[in-house]
């Protein structure tokens, strides 16, 4: 378990309590359920490509390399086979150490609840109780929701050089984080 990661739950906009907590390795079947819930539209926008099926063996070895290589975080609700995440956030730790690359996934059912501001704000604060400089994150430019929550969470979003369709979300790690006007944890 990575103690980076504060376990809770909150309460979205819509009245819908989650469960938020570190991935755990237990998670793999979990994650390609959940996997397979998403629409083509969601699965492009995680993984800016069309994407019909996941790399098991890449999801497993990006489960077991936690939390050592990263932080792993899963919102998740009750469903009769025990639970069924409903989003989820990385950071993969690059470079020198002192950096890390986000990516975050909510379910469409989930979408717009307030979800995203809980797993970004709990991913950002795991970050920096590791220690981490800075979190960067590449986004499609048609993602709007995504980056209009990277700019309200206090990100400096650029054009990508290599790729107009693409920008570079950065967020310096040892700043005083912004109010976001979204769920707050208890």
């Amino acid at each position: 378990m990575d103690d980076a990661v504060q376990e809770f739950d909150t309460t979205l906009r819509d009245g819908r309590t989650v469960h938020i907590r570190a991935v755990r390795p237990s998670d793999e079947a979990e994650f390609l359920q959940a996997f397979e819930r998403l629409s083509a539209e969601a699965r492009y926008m995680r993984f800016m490509r069309s994407v019909r099926e996941l790399d098991r063996g890449r999801l497993h070895q990006a489960l077991s390399s936690l939390p050592e290589k990263g932080i792993g975080i899963v919102a998740s609700v009750p469903a009769a086979d025990g639970y069924d995440i409903v989003g989820s956030a990385i950071a993969v730790i690059t470079g020198d150490g002192s950096t890390c690359e986000f990516a975050i996934t909510v379910a469409a059912e989930f979408g717009g609840r307030g979800l995203a501001t809980a797993l970004m704000n709990t991913l950002i604060d795991a970050a920096r109780r590791r220690g981490l400089a800075e979190m960067e994150g590449f986004v499609l430019s048609v993602n709007q929701p995504m980056l209009k929550l990277a700019r309200r969470l206090g990100f400096d979003i650029k054009f990508d050089p290599d790729d107009a369709s693409v920008r570079i979300c950065r967020l310096r790690l040892g700043e005083a984080p912004p109010v976001a006007n979204d769920p707050v944890r208890p």
